[in-house]
């Protein structure tokens, strides 16, 4: 039997459920041996030492992918938005553009200073 996260992204549709799989993949490789995911609020989330640090969901309108940064709020960095939200900052990820890696651990590495 899957569990929630599993069937999570064997639900999504293609391009969705590859784009998801492959960002799973780069925030679990950033540090394998503290971010954890677990199903928080109806979607997969990924905790930092057992502390919020980031989580998927797209945008209702236009159904891109994004990536929310916890501590969002405390980090400046060129690819973040901010948009109407108070504490949460998102890495929108284009379905038909490769993932940009080198920028997601740029802003992980800004948020890990919050974690310490």
């Amino acid at each position: 039997m899957l569990n929630k996260v599993e069937a999570y992204y064997l639900k999504l549709q293609e391009p969705h459920r590859g784009c998801l799989l492959a960002l799973r993949h780069v925030i679990k490789s950033f540090d394998e041996l503290n971010i954890t995911e677990e199903w928080k609020y109806g979607l997969p989330s990924f905790y930092y030492k057992k502390k919020p640090f980031c989580y998927f969901w797209k945008d209702p309108k236009t159904q891109v992918p994004y990536i929310g940064i916890s501590k969002g709020y405390l980090i400046e960095h060129p690819f973040l938005i901010k948009g109407n939200r108070t504490r949460i900052k998102i890495i929108p990820v284009a379905l038909e553009e490769d993932i940009p890696v080198k920028i997601i651990y740029e802003i992980f590495e800004l948020t890990l200073k919050f974690y310490k």
